[in-house]
């Protein structure tokens, strides 16, 4: 998906609330959906797959500690996208 269409269903998905939704910008072909936790609902991105598209650009190891740092640790808000790792 692109970013418009992941921003156009989880405009469907929630109507009004959807402009709360923070989306991880380049990481589109992660996109898995929307998670909530009590009042508080947030992008959920494949964690392996966002390390394979930074791969496209670095070395896995730098792709793994940039990520690490720079997304996965990165607080945004109450809303900061999840990044879900497959078991």
């Amino acid at each position: 998906m692109t970013e418009g269409e992941i921003v156009e269903a989880v405009g469907e998905y929630l109507g009004d609330e959807s402009s709360d939704i923070l989306l991880a910008d380049g990481f589109e072909e992660a996109f898995l959906g929307i998670g909530q936790q009590f009042n508080t609902r947030f992008a959920i991105y494949d964690r392996d797959k966002c390390i394979e598209i930074l791969c496209r650009e670095m070395d896995e190891e730098q792709a793994e500690e940039y990520f690490h740092f720079n997304v996965e640790n990165a607080w945004i808000g109450e809303n900061t996208p999840v990044y879900l790792t497959k078991l």
